[in-house]
């Protein structure tokens, strides 16, 4: 008996409290809200697709059957947050995210079931499943967080356009 696998409630209490930190400290809370509430929204969506298919069983935590438990909506707003920080050097690299999302995608769930908080029905065919998706997951969620980009600090302008303003406004 783990903690991923019976106190869930406990998990989403820290997701809800470290997204409420993250928010309280960017530089644009609404643009981050908008990636939080897109990418959590979109990836409960996409594990309720993968746990219809019964390729994922989930023990605990399904409110509506056929669905993800609600606590992976937790696990996807703190995927979420780390979209413009940790994450933020994949942003350029498409390719690479891919690849990371293709490995570690899977490798979380592999992790999950160890913990005795899902169970692969078949194990082959989720993960390849769960590679796929997660090879155009990530890449879309960086391009997401990209466009609402609350964290990073805007470009400074390029050297000389204040000047070229100053000297048509004269």
């Amino acid at each position: 008996m783990t903690a991923a696998a019976h106190h869930a409630a406990w998990g989403v209490t820290y997701a809800l409290i470290a997204t409420a930190g993250h928010l309280l400290f960017a530089r644009r809370p609404a643009s981050e809200a908008r990636i939080v509430i897109t990418v959590t929204v979109s990836g409960w969506l996409w594990d309720s697709a993968v746990a219809h298919s019964g390729l994922l069983v989930y023990p605990n935590g399904v409110f509506l059957k056929g669905t993800a438990p609600y606590w992976l909506a937790g696990l996807w707003a703190l995927f979420a947050i780390q979209l413009n920080t940790l994450l933020l050097w994949l942003r350029a690299r498409p390719l690479v995210s891919a690849l990371v999302g293709a490995f570690a995608g899977p490798a979380s769930f592999r992790a999950g079931a160890a913990l005795g908080a899902v169970h692969f029905k078949d194990s082959a065919a989720a993960l390849v499943v769960l590679a796929t998706g997660w090879a155009f997951i990530l890449p879309a969620a960086l391009a997401i967080a990209s466009h609402w980009d609350g964290v990073t600090p805007p470009s400074p302008p390029p050297i000389g356009a204040g000047d070229m303003n100053d000297a048509r406004a004269g």
